[in-house]
């Protein structure tokens, strides 16, 4: 469908407050790229500038290589699904999928032909002649999405499109969306949210915005696995990756690291003679750690002060472990009386990440 590249693309408001600046992405035909970030982060007011519906303060957006910046958004080849259906109550689902399309023009075929691929592919067939009333909620956003199809964009544009589904009707409609896209694999779409499990199973690529640019772009798997700072360690995965402070003693092909809380920790990440002594993270993640006996090596040792059994997973939040946060591990399975115990954790080298004033040394 559509190819996107935003260079250097910034946006200020009243000349001096900075949203966004610095903003490098290449967005290739066929993806499907998440923005991800907290709130306050930009995610979407990033999307609305590509849709037009903001303006670019500084740097540049091109749709198949044509700059847009200056580009009225009905000329840009996006369509846009909002967190709102939008829908036009006093409407069928017929009328809100062709509403746009009388308006271009189109004739009565290719009008009913695109509304019939659209309600196929969304199995919205035995709605069409429902009012947006009698929908539930994610029949309606299936309509807004659908509003989209007919009019076959260049890029579909997602800004949380889940957010006002409850839990059921989210993962229903997630999956949905995941179907859509196999559907219509030459589409290019942008989605934002704030929900991890969305990002991570939907998206091709994830973009992490924080500090007002991107703090990481790469697919869930290499976000998850190898992030390149500690926010996105932190942002990626729940409960978050847990953070240990310590002093690199051993380098070479694998890393040691003596921790301030006693345990020792080895990473398979390369160092240098000239890092020894370097004041360092340890970041491993909840699920990683696994229970050892006494006299085994360690990372911490800690106190269960609370436990959650969730049934597939038991969760234990230990006390403070010295200058470090609370740390918290997720064991498989029911694991029942251990709190108040005293528990010794350890990882994988593969599992284990080293941080240096906030990056990755993995990455330098």
């Amino acid at each position: 469908m559509a190819t996107l590249k935003l260079t250097d693309v910034a946006k200020t408001y009243g000349g001096t407050i900075d949203v966004l600046k610095n903003i490098n992405l290449d967005i290739k035909t066929g993806e499907l790229i998440v923005f991800v970030g907290p709130s306050g982060c930009g995610k979407s007011t990033l999307l609305r500038m590509i849709a037009g519906l903001e303006k670019i303060s500084g740097g540049e957006l091109q749709i198949d290589g044509r700059v847009v910046n200056d580009i009225p958004p009905a000329q840009r080849g996006i369509a846009m699904v909002f967190q709102s259906y939008a829908l036009y109550p006093h409407m069928t689902v017929r009328d809100n999928m062709t509403f746009a399309l009388k308006l271009a023009k189109k004739s009565k075929a290719e009008i009913d032909a695109a509304v019939a691929k659209a309600a196929r592919i969304l199995q919205l067939e035995p709605y069409l002649d429902r009012l947006p009333k009698a929908l539930s909620g994610g029949q309606r956003q299936r309509v807004a999405i659908g509003r989209s199809i007919v009019r076959d964009p260049k890029v579909y544009l997602f800004d949380e499109p889940l957010s006002n589904l409850d839990a059921a009707l989210r993962v229903a409609t997630r999956i949905e969306i995941a179907q859509l896209k196999e559907s219509m694999p030459d589409s290019t779409m942008i989605y934002v949210t704030h929900d991890q499990v969305e990002a991570m199973t939907l998206a091709s690529r994830i973009v992490v915005l924080a500090n007002k640019g991107i703090a990481q772009v790469g697919t869930p798997l290499e976000l998850y696995e190898r992030p390149q700072n500690e926010f996105v360690a932190q942002f990626i995965g729940s409960p978050a990756m847990n953070l240990l402070a310590g002093e690199i003693v051993e380098t070479g092909a694998q890393t040691t690291v003596k921790l301030a809380g006693g345990g020792t920790a080895v990473a398979a990440v390369p160092t240098r003679d000239s890092d020894r002594g370097l004041q360092v993270n340890v970041g491993v993640r909840p699920e990683d750690l696994s229970a050892v006996e006494d006299g085994a090596p360690y990372i911490f040792e800690g106190t269960v002060n609370i436990t959650e059994a969730l049934g597939e997973v038991t969760l234990l939040y230990f006390d403070r472990i010295g200058d470090n946060d609370a740390v918290i591990g997720k064991l498989p399975g029911i694991h029942q009386g251990l709190r108040g115990q005293t528990v010794r954790m350890t990882a994988q080298s593969d599992k284990v990440q080293i941080f240096h004033n906030g990056q990755s040394l993995h990455y330098r």
